[in-house]
């Protein structure tokens, strides 16, 4: 599982026209998943994304995270996160997780996530236009396998 994770001043994401997500303050999360992702890397990036120290204390140094900082969350299925550029030009999305299992896993991502932060979220699979004002610019790219190199 990947995640993408930028640091926001005001977000949104349309589809068709309308607007289905926004936020004015906190984190736009770009999330993909690989075959044989599981709960358990659902549950820690849940709580590395909230504990993620990248907003500025009272001394302007990024030391608080979106639980202390306050802010909302918002959440885009992106499963290009998984591209596979090593053989020609044309990416390969092979080790992507397909459709049907993503979709699931988004959702429960996104329920766990709703536990500690409300959140916002496109519609999996859709054409989306995702418009970002990031802050900083800040972003942090979160990978589950880290886990397990600890």
């Amino acid at each position: 599982m990947r995640i993408l994770v930028q640091r926001s001043k005001k977000s949104n994401v349309t589809v068709d026209g309308k607007i289905v997500g926004s936020i004015s303050n906190g984190l736009v999360l770009l999330v993909g998943f690989k075959e044989n992702d599981t709960i358990e890397d659902i549950n820690y990036l849940v709580k590395k994304v909230i504990n993620l120290r990248i907003f500025d204390d009272e001394n302007g140094v990024m030391n608080n995270s979106i639980l202390q900082n306050g802010g909302d969350i918002l959440s885009i299925s992106q499963f290009t996160l998984y591209a596979d550029t090593n053989k020609g030009n044309r990416p390969s999305y092979i080790n992507a997780m397909k459709n049907t299992e993503a979709t699931k896993m988004y959702d429960l991502f996104n329920e766990e996530l709703n536990k500690y932060v409300h959140v916002e979220t496109g519609v999996f699979g859709a054409d989306m236009q995702v418009n970002i004002v990031n802050d900083g610019p800040i972003t942090i790219l979160l990978e589950s396998r880290d886990k397990n190199e600890k």
